[in-house]
């Protein structure tokens, strides 16, 4: 048994493979690094076989996307400490030992993550995690060091430790034993938002997620859908009404589904507006899959109530993300009023 691995998921990524593993074995020496292949049929299994045959791979069954995939593989890893990498990450040498310093100092901490900073920008924050996640009232995600469309410059604004609401999944450092009583990742959410919802569960169950300042990562970003990909906004849009549903307290659930109906709906017309006919599509196609799940995601519910110590927010920004930063013009997290987290 290794006290941590190092998983990187990998689905017909050949030469991202090439290109952003050797850092990642060159500098984890505290760590076995392990790539959990989805299926692939690419080179892949071709290049780790002839260009890394010392490393360990896993094999799953078939591309079940980020939670499917990385449920099958962790439950062939036995480690303390697991870290889900994303296959496109530069890790420089010395990232891992402040992660795992974080996690040994306090048994509470069932997740955290490195700050996230852009490989073709390296001095700014990149936007799949950035210096930490929160969430708003409706369950809308947003980062310390990204707010929507802006992304800050990193001049150590970000370089303390602290409690967060949710950590990356491009990054996610998660206590074994944390994420299996948790219950995994939700695999009917295939891909985004799943770490949001795991980190969601853990801290109803009593957790804290951490981020950790001293450790500092450099990820491409959209290497699997393309910010203007529709498939990516469906998964967007039903990932995060799968989540909000599943986690949210009971009191406030019923006004927060359905004020995010209506703000959902400006976004397709946002979306029509700008000649983007197709995301309005994904978006219907994403609350008519809402709507239908609803009896499995109820039972969900039940079952994460019945775990938990309680479900309600931590570390939430009380208030609407979206209105800060298109009305009020707060563009970014040091903007916000501090006393408005919970």
């Amino acid at each position: 048994m290794s006290k941590t691995a190092v998983i990187v998921l990998n689905w017909n990524g050949a030469e991202l493979l090439r290109k952003f593993l050797p850092s990642v074995v060159a500098h984890s020496p505290e760590a076995e690094v392990i790539v959990a292949d989805n299926a692939s049929t690419d080179r892949s299994l071709e290049v780790l076989k002839n260009e890394f045959p010392g490393l360990r791979v896993i094999q799953n069954s078939d591309n079940g996307g980020y939670s499917r995939g990385y449920n099958q593989a962790l439950a062939h890893v036995n480690a303390d400490y697991c870290i889900l990498l994303n296959s496109d990450i530069e890790v420089p040498e010395g990232w891992l030992a402040p992660i795992i310093r974080m996690m040994d100092s306090d048994q509470n901490i069932a997740a955290c993550q490195p700050k996230i900073k852009d490989y073709n920008r390296k001095d700014y924050f990149e936007y799949a995690g950035a210096a930490g996640g929160f969430v708003d009232t409706f369950g809308y995600p947003f980062c310390r060091g990204r707010l929507f469309f802006t992304l800050e410059k990193d001049e150590g604004q970000y370089n303390e430790a602290c409690e967060i609401f949710w950590a990356s999944g491009a990054c996610f450092v998660v206590r074994k034993h944390a994420y299996m009583e948790a219950g995994g990742l939700d695999e009917s959410l295939f891909s985004h938002m799943e770490e949001i919802d795991l980190c969601w569960r853990m801290k109803n169950l009593g957790y804290k997620i951490m981020y950790c300042p001293d450790s500092e990562i450099y990820h491409v970003g959209g290497g699997t859908l393309s910010s203007g990909s529709t498939r990516k906004t469906f998964y967007n849009f039903r990932n995060n009404l799968f989540m909000v549903y599943k986690n949210l307290p009971r009191a406030v659930m019923v006004p927060v589904i359905f004020v995010r109906l209506i703000l959902d709906g400006f976004a397709a017309l946002k979306f029509l507006f700008g000649g983007q006919a197709a995301h309005v599509w994904s978006i219907l196609r994403a609350h008519y899959a809402f709507y239908s799940s609803l009896i499995r995601l109820t039972k969900e519910r039940m079952n994460i109530a019945g775990r938990s110590k309680r479900i309600r927010f931590y570390n939430a920004f009380k208030g609407s993300i979206a209105w800060q930063y298109f009305i009020l013009g707060r563009k970014t997290f040091n903007e916000l009023d501090e006393k408005r987290f919970r």
